[in-house]
């Protein structure tokens, strides 16, 4: 029994010198734990304009372009132009042996010269009375019907000249020098291309949200390189749903002066639905998403304080702040990660932080 008591008495002693031992510990680990500083790198809360943007895809499409076709038959004597020239309206493309043609108009001219002086020598008389008025009426008639053959003539033989409908590019040569033309056979596949339409099919939940005239930005993806950015409107909105598909034609307007888009190119389309006009932004690499919630840190001090954000438009890395900050104040944008509310932190240049990294 007294050993007993004696091991009770020289416990109590080391228990407490155990107890002391971690407070101090405890102390000492919290002690160096506020010496511990996490560099970071901060931005200030600005206020600016934002966009809202609905990104999709669409097929480009020539809003002039002609399959030029032959209207007389015949051998290809010449080509004028070749796949990738740039024509105008009325511009030669090639000429068909029009050997034929000629003659027919020739017989045809000289058909109605005969007729015509018929006609005048009838006119000239003195003794109209014996002029038939049915002979006169039938000679009048058959004038008319030798000038109409006669401009058919013409025509052909002006036809035999194949030209271009509209100013663009010949994109397509379907002939060769030398080829049998047949009537109405197609020679050439003119497109113009200096203005492209984008055809965009959109969900019907959208179309409240678009206008005739509205910015779009057409995103024209480069390998390797930054991607270039056209400026676009929307020019014809469907007025019609799709049953099968819930989606409605829109047509965008896209200047191509400098002939970098074609026809059947799929590009990436943004359009600008609304804009916010001097509201809080911060960069949108500042934010972070915890338990479903965006947040920030801001510095107080030199402490990290975490703060729930709400938030409204994104444009490319700005992003529109609702609520949770205010104009002015500063926030971490880089080193964020390692952060917990009231951590210490140290500011450093983005220089620094590099090197950190």
């Amino acid at each position: 029994m007294d050993r007993f008591i004696s091991m009770k008495k020289m416990a109590i002693p080391l228990l407490c010198i155990a107890v002391l031992s971690g407070c101090s510990g405890e102390a000492e680990q919290a002690k160096e734990d506020e010496k511990f500083a996490i560099p970071v790198e901060t931005a200030l809360v600005t206020t600016g304009n934002v966009s809202s943007f609905y990104s999709t895809t669409a097929t480009l499409e020539a809003p002039e372009e002609s399959h030029v076709m032959s209207r007389i038959a015949g051998i290809i004597e010449k080509i004028n132009v070749e796949e990738g020239d740039r024509v105008t309206k009325g511009q030669i493309l090639a000429v068909i042996d029009a050997k034929r043609q000629r003659y027919d108009f020739n017989r045809s001219e000289a058909e109605v010269q005969i007729i015509q002086q018929e006609l005048n020598r009838l006119n000239k008389m003195n003794n109209k009375e014996f002029i038939s008025q049915d002979q006169m009426a039938k000679l009048e008639f058959n004038l008319q019907a030798a000038k109409a053959q006669r401009d058919l003539a013409e025509l052909q033989v002006k036809e035999s000249q194949i030209t271009s409908p509209i100013n663009g590019v010949i994109a397509e040569r379907y002939v060769k020098t030398g080829n049998m033309a047949k009537e109405f056979q197609e020679l050439f596949y003119v497109v113009n291309q200096d203005q492209l339409h984008g055809i965009l099919h959109l969900p019907e939940q959208q179309l409240a949200s678009l206008r005739v005239g509205q910015q779009a930005s057409i995103i024209q993806q480069h390998q390797g390189t930054k991607s270039d950015i056209i400026d676009a409107k929307v020019l014809r909105i469907s007025p019609i749903v799709d049953a099968q598909s819930g989606t409605f034609k829109v047509t965008l307007a896209v200047p191509n002066q400098d002939a970098k888009l074609k026809a059947g190119m799929f590009t990436r389309v943004e359009l600008k639905y609304d804009t916010h006009l001097d509201v809080l932004t911060v960069p949108y690499n500042a934010l972070i998403n915890q338990d479903n919630t965006q947040a920030l840190y801001v510095i107080k001090d030199t402490k990290a304080q975490r703060r729930e954000v709400s938030l409204g438009f994104r444009e490319n890395n700005t992003v529109e702040i609702l609520f949770g900050v205010e104009a002015g104040e500063q926030i971490v944008i880089r080193g964020q990660q390692n952060l917990k509310d009231q951590s210490l932190v140290e500011i450093i240049t983005p220089l620094s932080f590099a090197a950190i990294r």
